[in-house]
């Protein structure tokens, strides 16, 4: 019988014996490394409103669903790239061999079909705050097994490559995960972070991060579909 985790009630604990975990450290990745990727007038338009909307409030006051509409969501909804869209609490849900992991994602940037998110690519925590507030971290991690099991469901890569972030007020930290041994008793969750962001100053970096892995996921699933029809002829 397989033991049941919600994404805001797993700890460090429980993911240590669920998966074998293996934390990077905080670097400047190649995947935010983005200072030469140009945005167009209209994204640098948005961007502009985004982060006007924004200066004069003192983020760290104002409460979850404020920020979120203000602030968080603007930039995901910017970042949609043909099939891959934005979207707001979304279930997840994921059968490993000796666990499962249900809730539900802040935001999720993945692959819509009829409705519904069939593929997560990017999933967002926005960070609770005050005295109810936990560590996102172990959250995110277990949002990143779910979403890299529903993917895994789809193409049945043996290395799921996928993204996450949590955001506190109007920051951003990014998250690079890669899971193997999917249909393991024991897979792999090896994650690097990046330094936080924040909106007020930053706003451009972040937003060239969430294009930026949205382009190499939009190139990624070309490439194995290509591979995958030449296989097969």
């Amino acid at each position: 019988m397989t033991t049941k985790f919600t994404f805001s009630s797993i700890t460090l604990a429980d993911l240590k014996r669920l998966v074998t975990l293996k934390e990077g450290r905080i670097a400047n990745h190649s995947w935010t490394q983005v200072e030469s990727l140009s945005l167009t007038a209209i994204e640098q338009s948005h961007l502009q409103l985004v982060q006007a909307g924004l200066l004069n409030f003192d983020t760290h006051l104002m409460n979850e669903a404020t920020i979120w509409a203000r602030g968080i969501y603007p930039l995901l909804r910017l970042a949609e790239q043909g099939y891959i869209q934005a979207c707001a609490g979304v279930p997840l849900k994921a059968q490993y061999p000796q666990f499962e992991l249900e809730g539900v994602a802040d935001g999720v940037l993945g692959e819509v079909i009829a409705g519904r998110v069939e593929s997560p690519y990017l999933v967002v925590v926005e960070t609770k705050r005050g005295v109810d507030g936990q560590n996102p971290v172990f959250q995110l991690y277990a949002q990143l097994l779910a979403a890299a099991h529903l993917n895994w469901e789809v193409d049945q890569v043996a290395i799921q490559e996928i993204f996450g972030c949590y955001t506190i007020a109007d920051s951003w930290k990014f998250m690079r995960a890669e899971v193997e041994g999917i249909d393991t008793d024991t897979p792999t969750l090896r994650v690097e972070g990046s330094r936080e962001y924040t909106e007020k100053t930053e706003i451009d970096t972040i937003f060239k991060i969430l294009k930026n892995i949205v382009s190499k996921h939009v190139k990624a699933v070309a490439n194995h579909s290509e591979t995958v029809t030449t296989g097969s002829s």
